[in-house]
């Protein structure tokens, strides 16, 4: 709304919500600060659980901050901006999403003192802006060199990521599954750097027996059962064929009319399509090979051509399937059984059929050097299952980060306490009101360590200081036993390690969702369009009510037909 000369003109739709200035502001980081608070608690070791209930009565229990943020319904666009920030870091590395998401509200809310003081957002950003470059800078000088060879600090930073879940009493077993499959799939690249697509460790889960029967496969699982009861169960030494093509006669393509008049031509027809089917046969048979995996359909008469010969087939497998049985098994796919080629099989050292709970898997197992691997998680229920499959897909993310960025740093809060300290050295070089903002940049950072105290049950600002006390002393990875209380000075000697791209990417992705909210001054929010009123006695606008003769040849009411 504008006034002319006294007149009022209508810019916007009427019933357009618009918030200015400071309320805009103050709104934005209100909102930003309730997400943050939400999942605070759900970070550490110590860190509580959320029970999440949807409108269809869907249960989901997590500490998982990209999950609890996905699960929830947000509404206000600067709290959505926050689950951006969660579903950035899981995406990005898979892990520390908690810690971006509380970051970033500890930053709006120090940034809200700054604002109040008349300091302008645009210098408050741009201090956070080199804050967090030397914040970057600083993890890098003090990261703790990794990779691929260091089995111990793979396993480790698993074990780490996996100490706040539900699998934490079995967090040793489960990391040592998530490094082995890990090692299995990462290929070097010609830089001499490695790449681990974690796509390729296939995750099947099933509710029965618990955690610690979770198994690592060396091979693939197939959710399908053999086609006919006549096929062997079990094979050893499994020569294994990977086919895309139907074992079974093509049909045309266009209609076709046959003119048969006599039964033996009938019969003659018949004949046909069981000698090509048995060629189809032989050439598999002459291959050499006595299991057939194949994605498309097998007819009747063929299986029972290859249930004599005593070849287990398995059908309708998933071309994602199909693609990691290649990896794993070293073999070829065909598309075409004239083009089978007996070296170019798979080879597995047992397929066997096994029943799990009510179902029938096949299971590939015992491969040379598979390049696609599985894990079986089990647990005591569908919930404890789901949330195993979230920790286990977050120690995967983690250790291949370190293949990957081959860095490492010290955890129980000490990457972060030891970064505000070289901070607060840094804002001292710099001058006017950017050094204020990397002063409470740096005081955000502590709100990590202050958590991880708070929901141990310590108090959190005798924990600060005696960690402060410790990094002054030298101790760069100093931080705090939650178990105990006590402050150790290496938390890398004790195992608890993290990557170092994980911290990075909280640091990033939290500055840049707080630049981006205080820049906001201005928040239009427009009408939402309203449904056209309904018509008298019901029905559509324009269409007959219940009792009239509607405008659109309603039906007349009795005694007028």
């Amino acid at each position: 709304m504008a006034q002319l000369g006294g007149t009022p003109i209508l810019i916007m739709r009427e019933g357009t919500e618009r918030t200015r200035g400071r309320d805009a502001m103050q709104n934005n980081i209100a909102a930003a600060i309730v997400i943050a608070e939400a999942v605070r608690t759900s970070l550490g070791p110590r860190g509580m659980d959320k029970m999440l209930v949807d409108q269809f009565g869907d249960v989901v229990i997590t500490n998982d901050g990209a999950t609890i943020l996905k699960e929830i319904d947000v509404q206000h666009p600067a709290a959505k901006m926050m689950v951006e920030v969660a579903k950035t870091q899981d995406s990005e590395v898979g892990d520390g999403t908690t810690t971006s998401v509380v970051l970033a509200g500890e930053l709006l809310k120090r940034a809200k003192k700054l604002l109040e003081q008349k300091i302008h957002p645009t210098v408050i950003t741009e201090g956070f802006r080199k804050a967090a470059d030397k914040s970057i800078e600083i993890l890098d000088s003090i990261s703790i060199k990794s990779g691929i060879e260091d089995e111990q600090g793979l396993k480790n930073a698993g074990m780490t990521c996996m100490s706040s879940k539900i699998v934490s009493e079995s967090k040793e077993k489960l990391a040592q599954i998530c490094m082995v499959a890990i090692k299995a799939i990462a290929e070097k690249k010609d830089d001499g750097t490695w790449v681990a697509d974690i796509d390729k460790v296939q995750i099947q889960k099933k509710e029965g027996e618990s955690i610690d029967d979770t198994s690592l496969i060396k091979g693939i699982i197939l959710d399908k059962e053999v086609v006919s009861p006549g096929m062997p169960k079990s094979v050893s030494d499994a020569k294994i064929l990977l086919l895309q093509s139907a074992i079974e006669i093509e049909k045309t393509e266009f209609d076709t009319k046959l003119q048969i008049t006599s039964p033996e031509q009938i019969q003659q027809f018949l004949d046909e399509e069981e000698r090509m089917l048995r060629t189809m046969v032989e050439k598999i048979q002459n291959s050499g090979a006595n299991v057939v995996i194949c994605q498309k359909g097998i007819d009747d008469m063929a299986q029972h051509f290859l249930s004599k010969a005593g070849i287990m087939v398995v059908r309708r497998v998933k071309k994602s399937d199909i693609e990691k049985l290649s990896k794993a098994t070293g073999g070829t796919i065909f598309t075409n059984l004239d083009d089978i080629v007996t070296d170019k099989l798979g080879w597995a050292g047992l397929v066997e059929e096994r029943k799990i709970m009510n179902d029938s898997w096949i299971f590939i197992e015992g491969c040379k050097d598979p390049k696609s691997v599985v894990i079986l998680i089990r647990g005591g229920s569908e919930l404890v299952v789901d949330e195993v499959e979230r920790a286990i897909h977050d120690a995967l993310c983690v250790i291949r980060d370190v293949v990957e960025d081959q860095k490492l740093v010290g955890g129980g809060g000490a990457p972060e306490v030891e970064t505000a300290i070289q901070l607060r050295k840094f804002a001292s070089t710099l001058g006017g009101r950017e050094q204020l903002a990397v002063e409470i940049f740096a005081d955000s950072l502590d709100i990590i360590p202050k958590t991880l105290a708070e929901n141990a049950g310590l108090d959190q600002i005798d924990t600060l200081m005696k960690l402060r006390a410790a990094h002054q002393q030298g101790h760069i990875f100093a931080g705090h036993d939650l178990d105990t209380g006590d402050v150790i000075n290496d938390m890398a000697k004790i195992g608890v390690v993290e990557p170092t791209v994980v911290k990075v990417q909280a640091i990033k992705s939290s500055t840049e969702a707080t630049s981006m909210i205080l820049r906001i001054d201005d928040v239009i929010a427009s009408a939402k369009s309203a449904m056209p009123p309904m018509p008298p006695g019901g029905g559509m606008p324009g269409m007959g009510g219940m009792g009239g003769m509607g405008g659109m040849g309603g039906m007349p009411p009795p005694g007028m037909m």
